[in-house]
């Protein structure tokens, strides 16, 4: 009786690791609706405020510096080590390498680029938009302010937006964006909402941001998250380039294919070519001239094969003549001794 050999779990999870991947009929693209375009609005307004409210220095700047001297990690010095290494989840070398680990799989499985160019698209945005803030604003932070209650701008830092908490919004908030089922979405996105005002905490725990700059970050990283529908068009030109150019690639590659022959023409019969000891030269039966070209080393004339040499003296020989001899086989007429007339 055949049994078949019961799977382990990590053998399954390879098994189904190692199926042809299959592209979904139908992969949901966010588009700019209206619901989309009044938060973008919402969130874009706010961000104007808080750079208006720290410019001119008002109640939002007096804060900063009263959580400043409140000294959170001396407040909780017991909690200091932890979060050490949980603000490292607003760090982009380290974030992006986890998250484009997984939608690198996800476009491999669908048959698709575009998780992997819209992480792409919305890491340049945050570089190109959040970092003409910093250096464009230039606010010092807490541990290198110079006068207190001042808003320490344009002085060369590059704080003003916090780029941690920026960059934890987007980078864990693109896996809610991407996500393919509307339950899978909302998971995610309490789920990157939790990270981003972590980190963001995290950082004003540290005394590395004031608060408005963590509120800035938020800000920022919201926006092009908002804005990512925008996007869509050229991410979808960059991958139908990008497909045409590596099709191109595959075709150059390939070997030219022979033209298929019409029907009705003999086809061409190729004999598998053999070793030179699998050949063994046909013997030829006796009695059968060759009629190959004679060598140039031989005499001109007619020659004859092995086989139709008659085993008589040749002509010319040296030996002598005797009459006597009778050919072999022959009865014997020898005189008898003793005989005479």
């Amino acid at each position: 009786m055949r049994t078949e050999r019961k799977l382990s779990r990590p053998d399954r999870v390879f098994a189904r690791l190692d199926r042809e991947p299959e592209r979904p009929a139908h992969i949901d693209v966010p588009r700019m609706s209206r619901h989309r375009v009044v938060l973008f609005s919402a969130t874009l307004a706010f961000y104007t405020a808080i750079v208006w409210a720290v410019v001119v220095s008002s109640w939002l700047v007096r804060l900063d510096w009263q959580v400043m001297f409140f000294r959170p990690y001396q407040q909780w010095p017991q909690i200091h080590a932890f979060l050490d290494y949980y603000v490292v989840l607003g760090q982009r070398g380290p974030t992006a390498v986890m998250v484009a680990a997984w939608l690198g799989w996800r476009s491999w499985r669908q048959h698709t680029l575009r998780p992997l160019l819209t992480l792409g698209a919305a890491l340049l945005l945050l570089n190109i938009t959040v970092g003409a803030a910093k250096y464009g604003m230039g606010r010092l932070g807490p541990h290198y302010a110079t006068v207190i209650g001042s808003n320490e701008m344009w002085r060369g830092g590059d704080i003003f937006p916090s780029g941690h908490t920026a960059n934890a919004v987007v980078t864990w908030g693109i896996l809610a964006y991407l996500a393919s089922t509307p339950r899978a979405r909302r998971w995610l996105s309490a789920l990157s909402a939790v990270v981003s005002l972590g980190v963001g905490l995290t950082t004003v725990y540290l005394g590395t941001h004031w608060l408005s700059d963590v509120l800035l970050g938020w800000a920022a990283g919201l926006l092009i998250l908002l804005a990512l529908p925008w996007v869509e068009p050229p991410i979808a030109r960059a991958e139908t380039a990008i497909l045409a150019l590596r099709d191109r690639l595959r075709g150059r590659r390939a070997l030219p294919m022979p033209a298929p022959a019409p029907v009705g023409a003999p086809s061409l019969v190729v004999t598998p070519r053999t070793t030179a000891k699998e050949e063994a030269p046909a013997r030829e039966p006796v009695g059968v001239t060759r009629t190959s070209r004679a060598p140039v080393y031989m005499a001109p004339g007619p020659h004859t094969s092995r086989g139709e040499r008659s085993p008589v003296t040749p002509v010319g020989s040296r030996r002598p003549s005797h009459s006597d001899r009778v050919a072999r086989g022959t009865p014997s007429a020898r005189p008898v001794a003793g005989a005479g007339g």
